[in-house]
């Protein structure tokens, strides 16, 4: 594929390069440079599918994607990113990308600049956040499709010579192998299909099956003593593979057989949530709020009995409930027009059925997308209520870091608007092991929870990540 220089776009003049920057700036050792970033899109003659063009030798940790039902993002290689840390790792972050984001409209444009995110859990958590721009990232929305790529002056010999600029784009849009309506060059790679990891062998984190009981009833006990109303325990799974994960073989296996959620990879973590942290989009504010579990038999009549009786659990609507509040409450502040509905509906996936709400709002206050998940995070949903003696109880009795498992992922646009969701039914991959994957799933507890049925109900959230794992070849 060969570039044409592309005429300059309009900077964006968007509230989000308008807002004020007092924000905190990232760690002075968090590489937090910002860049000079040359971003051009073109449409592409071909409607790809997304997670077939991803290319095989792509460091696993700067492969990124957010796909449902085929559409979305996908993205790799690393034009710039920010390391954040602690309490003020998203307002960090954001500083960040509205330096970045500024500079790069005083140069082409930001048509379509995008930064993919990921965030711990726990501020105390090493795991920390992140926020990475692909060299080359592809946009499905319906029956159109474009390729971003992005360029950092920076690494230019000479960054005033539009040639070499010229070529550097073309570098990306040769790795690419989709068509952008011109002639093809015989070059464009051919990409291999993902291979199984083998035989895997899954073991205990940091608690047993019993010992994790065990916390789930010294939990209800103290939510019987009136410490607090609920909270969620979390537990992870170790999965060693007899060959290499690939990313791009669980995101297939994923996206396949759970099509109704977010299937995502961001530095490494990658899974598939059914749950909307927040979406913004031109002002409109979305959340979408999942507690309330009960395990799919298999059998549909058995099925619709069981979301009947979980429509009808005082239980499982007692634990919906503290979630929707605190979401609720905590867009409150930013929105007018908050619509929350009255009663759950039942969202059925292939392994599990949840009580799920939308919440939605009108955005007021020129906040991003990324500030909305810090004010959001955590929400009673994956920490509990109140959610100050949720966190201290998740920090006694869980026993591990949940880094970022539970914590905000999506992806982030130059105008401030984007999509994130919870990061549940996944898996971190090794840093350095490559067939090892830590697997993490969690309950919401209260006061009528029984141990032996939360365990079963943590078991039903492994499944996704379990199946994608041990899952047979991917069909050519």
């Amino acid at each position: 594929m060969h570039a044409a220089a592309s005429a300059p776009s309009t900077p964006a003049t968007s509230g989000f390069l308008a807002a004020p920057d007092a924000l905190p700036a990232p760690d002075a050792g968090s590489a937090a440079v910002v860049p000079e970033l040359s971003v051009r899109t073109r449409p592409l003659a071909e409607v790809p599918e997304l997670l077939s063009v991803l290319p095989a030798e792509t460091s696993r940790d700067v492969l990124a994607a957010w796909v449902r039902r085929g559409e979305g993002r996908v993205g790799w290689g690393c034009a710039a990113q920010v390391h954040t840390a602690g309490p003020q790792r998203f307002a960090q972050a954001e500083s960040w990308w509205r330096q970045v984001v500024a500079v790069a409209g005083a140069l082409e444009g930001v048509d379509g600049l995008v930064a993919f995110g990921s965030f711990a859990f726990a501020a105390h958590s090493p795991a920390g956040g992140v926020l990475r721009v692909p060299a080359i990232t592809v946009r499905r929305c319906g029956a159109t499709a474009s390729v971003t790529t992005v360029v950092d002056l920076g690494t230019l010999a000479e960054p005033g010579d539009p040639a070499e600029l010229d070529a550097a784009h073309a570098a990306y849009w040769a790795t690419a192998p989709i068509s952008t309506g011109e002639p093809a060059t015989g070059s464009e790679p051919e990409l291999p299909l993902p291979q199984a990891p083998g035989e895997v062998a899954f073991s205990d984190g940091a608690r047993s099956g019993p010992a994790w009981q065990s916390a789930v009833a010294t939990a209800v006990a103290r939510i019987g003593a009136g410490e607090l109303d609920k909270v969620v325990l979390a537990r992870d799974l170790y999965a060693e593979a007899a060959a290499p994960v690939e990313p791009r073989w669980l995101l297939r296996r994923l996206a396949a057989e759970y099509e109704s959620t977010w299937v995502f990879a961001v530095d490494g973590l990658v899974g598939a949530t059914p749950e909307m942290l927040c979406r913004l989009e031109r002002g409109l504010v979305t959340s979408r709020v999942l507690a309330g579990t009960i395990r799919r038999s298999g059998d549909d009549e058995r099925d619709l009995a069981l979301a009947a009786s979980l429509a009808r659990s005082s239980k499982d609507l007692e634990e919906h409930e503290y979630a929707v509040r605190s979401v609720a409450d905590a867009l409150a502040p930013h929105c007018t027009s908050m619509n929350t509905p009255e009663s759950p509906f039942v969202l059925h996936l292939p392994n599990v059925m949840h009580l799920a709400t939308d919440v939605t709002g009108r955005l007021t206050n020129g906040a991003t997308s990324i500030s909305l998940a810090a004010a959001l995070h955590p929400s009673a949903a994956v920490c509990g209520t109140p959610r100050d003696r949720a966190s201290a109880l998740i920090d006694e009795l869980e026993g591990m870091d949940r880094r970022r498992y539970a914590g905000p992922v999506g992806w982030v646009d130059a105008a401030g608007d984007g999509e994130w969701g919870i990061a549940l039914r996944c898996g971190e991959l090794d840093a350095t092991d490559p067939r090892r994957v830590r697997l993490f799933a969690g309950c919401g507890i209260v006061a009528g929870s029984d141990p032996a049925s939360e365990l079963a109900e943590s078991a039903a959230k492994l499944v996704p990540m379990r199946s994608a794992l041990a899952a047979g070849p991917l069909a050519p």
